[in-house]
């Protein structure tokens, strides 16, 4: 049995956020991608290297709280995580074709801003977004959010690892191995902006999902397909919820970067 190759590089150059590709004056189009909750821009960044190889301008921020320690989760919200994807998406404001590509809860900002139509959006890109969760625990406690439960906030939720089939992939992850409970709760808002936007949405949208997703209720993903306009959906057959990185990758990327190059033209 082959040995897992170990990564050493620091947990912060991991997760730091990237620009990748020719200046934004110079692409013909500019792509936005946004990662997962709890997650960084590592999960994006060979798709981000993929697209800029064939001339994108690509801008991947790392969201606040994530990326660092645990600790750092206690001072931002979905707000915060909001503001950013905005304020990021405003950077690109000039780009003569414009793509969000989202992973998970990135795939919900996506959704947001594209409704929100203040820069506008040429193509998204969704990735698993999480509409809905695989674990019945995750759906129960949505129900109890509404619930006088102050002193269950202050909670630490443990991580085992990363939702990625490909061991030696997983093996590499930079994971954050705790966050507060009352982050979970913020992604539950962000999944109900992400409902009252859909049908603003109006661009093209390439939506990806993984039968053996651990995270996410894939049933839900391949609706989204459906109700979407100009909508394409790519369901992968191997790998788990963190679809640029698993097993699958090769086949997830190249129809990503198909369809980024259609939307520029």
């Amino acid at each position: 049995m082959q040995a897992r190759r170990l990564d050493d590089t620091p947990f912060e150059l991991k997760t730091a956020p990237f620009t990748l590709g020719p200046p934004l004056a110079e692409a013909d189009v500019a792509v936005l991608l946004l990662h997962g909750f709890t997650g960084s821009p590592w999960e994006v960044r060979l798709l981000g290297e993929a697209l800029a190889e064939r001339g994108a301008h690509v801008r991947a921020p790392r969201l606040p709280g994530h990326g660092t320690t645990p600790e750092a989760m206690l001072w931002a919200n979905h707000h915060d995580w909001l503001f950013a994807a905005q304020e990021n998406l405003e950077a690109l404001r000039g780009a003569r074709r414009l793509v969000i590509a989202g992973l998970s809860m990135g795939g919900l900002l996506a959704m947001i801003l594209a409704a929100r139509r203040t820069v506008r959006v040429d193509g998204l890109v969704l990735m698993a977004p999480v509409l809905g969760f695989h674990a019945r625990n995750a759906r129960a406690l949505r129900r109890l959010r509404f619930l006088p439960l102050e002193g269950l906030l202050d909670t630490w939720v443990k991580k085992k690892g990363t939702d990625i089939e490909d061991e030696e992939i997983r093996a590499q992850s930079p994971v954050l191995w705790r966050y507060p409970l009352s982050r979970a709760y913020d992604l539950m808002e962000l999944q109900d902006l992400a409902r009252d936007a859909e049908p603003r949405i109006t661009c093209p949208s390439l939506v990806l999902a993984a039968r053996n997703d651990h995270v996410v209720d894939t049933q839900k993903v391949i609706s989204l397909s459906q109700r979407l306009p100009f909508s394409r959906l790519l369901e992968l057959q191997r790998g788990f919820h963190i679809i640029p990185r698993d097993t699958d990758r090769a086949i997830a990327l190249s129809a990503i970067a198909q369809f980024v190059d259609v939307v520029a033209g």
